[in-house]
């Protein structure tokens, strides 16, 4: 058994929260860089300069890469022989969510009483943790600020298990071109099959912390994945949806088996801003 202290983890979620709100992955800006280009509307190549020219400023100034800097997404790998010691660990994590975005300077966005009042918690916290155990004594933890322009156009369904991929691909196609500019093209188009109807929904969400591009490792799936790609850049949305070839970066989908009755569908689409940061602890 190994013990990891929660101070450990609080002040590595501090530092997590400050470097995805500024630093862009670089597996996103080569993809920024790839669709640059390969785009060829005009309108469409001066915003991807602009995305890249944000990207590189707030690097170097260690400033917010967007106003938005979302929802704290959490993802905690949690290593079945791992004990975490001298205090909760949901603790830890809302105290060095608190910690990063006060520190930082980092707008707090989060509301309570999501009904009625509507009060901002004044340090963006509590994140939305999403905890998986596993094999072996490490913590892992991956954090996605996720802005609310692209959250809000999240769409889920309940199919017949009959739809299949032409359903599937219908469903993505409307979601994408309806979403327009409010996601901030171009998008990862997280794509979540399968299990039951909040599963799905996970699925979307947790697919977007693959490397961007980075197929699927069912080669049916990885299929699906290239294929979807393709008719999402045919509509021709582009950049910021001022026109062109690179409305999306890329699709990501994750399946999971499901009841003979069903078929649920999400979509989870994430912005040109794609933060993310990690640390295995």
């Amino acid at each position: 058994m190994r013990e990891v202290h929660v101070d450990q983890i609080r002040d590595n979620v501090s530092r997590l929260c400050q470097d995805a709100a500024t630093q862009l992955p670089e597996d996103v800006l080569d993809s920024l860089k790839q669709a640059r280009e390969s785009e060829e509307s005009p309108l469409g190549v001066i915003v991807l300069d602009q995305i890249l020219e944000n990207a590189e400023l707030a690097g170097e100034e260690r400033l917010p890469l967007c106003q938005d800097t979302g929802t704290t997404v959490i993802f905690l790998e949690v290593g079945q022989d791992v004990h975490i010691v001298g205090g909760a660990l949901t603790d830890a994590l809302r105290e060095g969510v608190g910690a990063g975005y006060t520190e930082g300077r980092l707008r707090a966005s989060i509301v309570e009483k999501p009904f009625s009042a509507r009060l901002n918690t004044k340090d963006n916290t509590p994140p939305v943790v999403h905890t998986e155990i596993v094999a072996g004594d490490r913590l892992r933890i991956m954090l996605m600020p996720k802005g609310g322009g692209c959250e809000n156009m999240s769409r889920f369904t309940m199919m017949l298990p009959a739809a299949g991929k032409a359903a599937i691909t219908e469903f993505v196609l409307k979601t994408v071109e309806e979403s327009g500019g409010n996601p901030c093209p171009p998008l990862i188009v997280g794509v979540g099959i399968g299990g039951t109807a909040e599963h799905s929904m996970y699925l979307a969400k947790r697919s977007l912390t693959r490397k961007v591009g980075e197929p699927n490792g069912d080669a049916e799936t990885a299929e699906f994945e290239a294929e979807l790609l393709e008719k999402v850049n045919a509509l021709g949305l582009g950049p910021q949806a001022v026109g062109g070839r690179n409305t999306a970066l890329a699709v990501h989908m994750e399946t999971y088996p499901t009841h003979i009755t069903a078929l649920p569908v999400a979509i989870n689409l994430q912005c040109h801003s794609a933060r993310l940061k990690e640390v295995t602890l």
